[in-house]
């Protein structure tokens, strides 16, 4: 069965913004003359969809020309492209019910639903690796045509995962991935949640897998630095918002320590510290609170992209030419 686009004018619920029809959302705030060498003067962020229940995850694609995003409430994920605008690209997208969960409208469960996919990477291979909240496991798209999913992995130590959230591929070929409690129904108290930590993991291109970091509450976004020296990962938390840095080494990580907080942001705007990007030139580029902020490799501030909403992720094009924003309903970007 080939994937099915749904046309436009199909979804009622949904809107893809024309040329023509062109909207704009908050500005650019420029706190050092370095931002301009990120953002230039004059830069608007454009709504390019909106009508999510909460957009992650976004990963560009060259093969599509396009970027693929996750709904994870509405356990989708998307495309859009300049061409067709937006389309249905994979449903379902995290959950296939192959690991137990609190069902949707139990008295146990909680309002939310979080079951859909979360960070999406490509590998060297090209092929769409996802975390998927609601099977609780890390997946591959094997075959692009007919939505046919092969685990990567799906347990540590015989136990279910809480909620793969975001990863990250180092150039050796190691992959990195986080593992909050947001896709279990009642987060750290659901009844089925197996693991009694929030984890880090690290899986090798051999298939072990380890737990690198485990005292974390809220880990989240996760980068490795261009020197592969340098693990980030950014901490959700919003009673303890920052994001850590750690010293990669062979058997995990080490020397662990604060890379950037500001508690006076955190309580001027809206958002968590989520998923973060690095640039060519090692600069962060990490959603947060007010919305993507851009911070050097030596912790400094430059600026933030202030979205007006909350957001959750980001990612470059092929050439850097844009920055696209999961933000919160809406799909954004904003020419670098």
């Amino acid at each position: 069965m080939k994937l099915k686009i749904i046309p436009l004018f199909a979804i009622c619920f949904f809107t893809y913004l024309s040329g023509q029809q062109k909207r704009t959302i908050g500005y650019v705030e420029r706190l050092l003359p370095e931002m301009n060498r990120f953002v230039a003067p004059g830069a608007e962020i454009e709504i390019l969809a909106e009508g999510f229940g909460w957009s992650e995850g976004p990963v560009w694609v060259d093969r599509l020309d396009a970027v693929l995003f996750s709904d994870v409430p509405g356990n989708k994920i998307y495309q859009w492209d300049e061409k067709n605008g937006l389309s249905v690209f994979l449903n379902p997208s995290g959950y296939t019910g192959i690991a137990p969960r609190e069902k949707k409208g139990s008295k146990n469960a909680m309002n939310r639903d979080e079951s859909g996919s979360n960070g999406l990477i490509l590998d060297k291979k090209g092929q769409l690796i996802m975390c998927m909240h609601g099977d609780r496991r890390v997946a591959r798209l094997t075959d692009w045509e007919k939505n046919n999913f092969t685990t990567i992995v799906g347990k540590y130590q015989g136990k279910y995962f809480n909620s793969p959230n975001d990863l990250v591929y180092a150039k050796n070929g190691d992959l990195y991935f986080t593992d909050p409690p947001y896709g279990l129904k009642k987060g750290d108290d659901d009844a089925l949640k197996e693991l009694p930590f929030n984890g880090v993991f690290k899986l090798t291109p051999s298939g072990e897998l380890s737990l690198i970091i485990d005292d974390l509450t809220r880990p989240n976004g996760i980068a490795v630095s261009n020197d592969q020296k340098t693990l980030y990962v950014a901490i959700s938390d919003p009673k303890n918002r920052r994001i850590m840095a750690y010293d990669i080494t062979p058997n995990g990580v080490e020397n662990a320590r604060v890379f950037f907080n500001d508690d006076a942001l955190a309580k001027e705007s809206r958002g968590n510290f989520d998923g973060l990007k690095i640039h060519p030139s090692g600069t962060i580029f990490t959603t947060g609170p007010g919305g993507v902020l851009i911070i050097t490799p030596e912790g400094k501030h430059l600026g933030t992209i202030k979205t007006q909403e909350k957001t959750a992720n980001c990612a470059f094009d092929a050439k850097q030419e844009y920055l696209y924003m999961t933000t919160h309903m809406y799909l954004t970007r904003i020419k670098l």
